[in-house]
């Protein structure tokens, strides 16, 4: 199992989620965050408004626990769907998972996802 991490552009969320959505992949979590990097395009919309002396820009990261043979299609989907050129269109982590357990029943690994 693989954790997926994915910082992207707040305004592509939608896109990147129908798209997953759209393949089968509906478990996902979606946390509003603020980031600093190389940003190209210096749009208003997402320069952050609680760190305004960091440059710092509002992104989404979005993680989604998937089975070993589903990284690259998910990753696949992240980036094509997430992509507006620019830099500072974000980035991809993969992390290996030791364990899931699923707390309201007793499945764990694999089947917990």
């Amino acid at each position: 199992m693989k954790l997926i991490k994915a910082y992207i552009r707040h305004r592509k969320t939608e896109e990147v989620y129908n798209a997953l959505k759209k393949e089968g992949y509906y478990s996902m979590t979606l946390v509003r965050c603020e980031g600093t990097g190389r940003y190209s395009d210096h749009e208003k919309e997402h320069i952050s408004d609680q760190y305004p002396f960091t440059d710092a820009y509002r992104v989404i990261k979005l993680e989604i626990l998937v089975a070993d043979e589903h990284v690259d299609p998910v990753v696949q989907l992240i980036r094509h769907n997430g992509r507006t050129g620019y830099r500072g269109d974000g980035m991809i982590i993969v992390s290996p998972v030791d364990e899931v357990f699923k707390v309201r029943t007793d499945e764990n690994g694999i089947l917990a996802i």
